[in-house]
């Protein structure tokens, strides 16, 4: 007889492998009276921390390229070199009242060839660490194979 009490078997819960993806750390923006900025970041690892930094000009496309080139420039160092990232492009679109950064990323490793296309919405006076966040959303699909 059954167990009246008993209900449903369940099947059992799938086992999910944590993926390993980079966190961004921290994000430093700085615009010197030449017209010149900075933006330097890090991003986080298993506690261990990869730094990228890039100087452009102060305008919105010079804000959007140094954030997005320091944070492939330390995607790459969390990957000690084994895939190079290629900025193709960023740019920023206007749409539903905020800014929405668009990143193309060309990857490269041994063969293997990737196309990525990251996004993030922001407001244009953060523009640089939206590129950053946007890098981030293109990579971390591919980077766990090549991460230390």
């Amino acid at each position: 007889m059954a167990n009246p009490v008993a209900g449903p078997s369940l099947p059992p819960e799938p086992t999910m492998e944590r993926r390993e993806r980079l966190r961004f750390d921290d994000f430093n923006y700085e615009v010197f009276a030449n017209g010149q900025c900075l933006a330097t970041l890090s991003l986080e690892l298993q506690g261990d921390r990869y730094q990228g930094a890039s100087e452009g000009t102060h305008t919105l496309e010079g804000r959007l390229r140094v954030g997005a080139l320091a944070a492939v420039q330390a995607a790459e160092a969390a990957t000690a070199n084994r895939i190079e990232l290629e900025l193709l492009g960023v740019k920023a679109v206007r749409a539903f009242d905020q800014w929405i950064v668009i990143v193309s990323i060309r990857g490269r490793s041994g063969d293997h060839s990737y196309r990525l296309l990251g996004s993030f919405a922001t407001d244009e006076a953060d523009a640089a660490r939206g590129a950053a966040m946007a890098v981030l959303d293109a990579t971390n699909r591919i980077l766990e194979k090549y991460l230390n």
